[in-house]
């Protein structure tokens, strides 16, 4: 995401009375200097808030891009840890139909690994609603995908061709080679549970303000913005969805 997710929890503390003495954020990435550069972006807006702010990257290796060790973060004690998980976890899981009852391994080890190494005070999971396996589910999910960036984006914008090409074509290709990896809010929610997190309510200032953020930044009358509370499993979250279509889900963890 390029650290894009940050600036407005930036803002939020910088408003804060007192502001936090020290914000550090430790970004991690496989490619240098994607994460030069959006360490100086995030440096740059927080001096621009009077924020003292850190920004440690954290290289992964080529040949593993997507497994991130623990061990490597620098955790201080006293201060408050979250840890983000923003369309990660789904890179975790082994699709391999040879692998189904050991797919979840590497996805538990890490979830321990962030418990009992990093003890957050909050841990955050961002995922799309997606079934990967299916491949008309797959069709149905980007097709809603590409029409909602058809009515909020401007097609010869540079941004628009970011996201289409860097962002959602990566994603494609992951999904037919894959045979895809996501799954539903409900499903990460067991998953969280097992590792032995409980499910965080989000406040309503907290879902007040993305539905602000996504009207003034998309317009469009087509995005929903749904404070889910699924009755049978007690799980809260919010849904962002295209009509009548979730496309992601966002839920917090303790």
């Amino acid at each position: 995401m390029h650290g894009v997710q940050w600036p407005p929890l930036m803002q939020a503390l910088a408003e804060r009375r007192p502001p936090p003495p020290l914000l550090r954020i430790t970004g991690a990435g496989s490619d240098p200097d994607t994460l030069h550069r959006t360490g100086s972006r995030l440096s740059k807006f927080a001096h621009s808030l009077g924020l003292t702010f850190h920004f440690h990257p954290l290289l992964l290796q080529q040949h593993q891009p997507h497994v991130v060790r623990c061990s490597s973060v620098a955790v201080v004690p006293g201060e408050a840890l979250a840890v983000n998980c923003m369309f990660y976890l789904h890179r975790l899981i082994v699709s391999n139909q040879q692998q189904r009852e050991e797919e979840e391994q590497v996805l538990r080890l890490f979830l321990s690994e962030v418990k009992e190494e990093l003890s957050p005070r909050v841990v955050t999971v961002g995922e799309r609603e997606l079934e990967g396996r299916e491949v008309g589910e797959a069709v149905e999910y980007y097709g809603a995908v590409f029409e909602s960036l058809e009515e909020t984006v401007p097609p010869g914008s540079g941004e628009r061709a970011a996201v289409e090409g860097a962002w959602f074509g990566r994603e494609i290709r992951e999904a037919v080679a894959m045979g895809g990896s996501s799954r539903r809010m409900e499903w990460w929610g067991k998953v969280m549970r097992r590792a032995g997190f409980g499910n965080v309510g989000l406040s309503p200032f907290a879902v007040s303000q993305a539905k602000l953020l996504l009207r003034l930044h998309y317009p469009s009358e087509g995005y929903r913005l749904q404070d889910d509370d699924d009755g049978e499993t007690k799980l809260r979250g919010l849904l962002l969805g295209w009509r009548d279509r979730p496309l992601f889900s966002i839920s917090s963890w303790r």
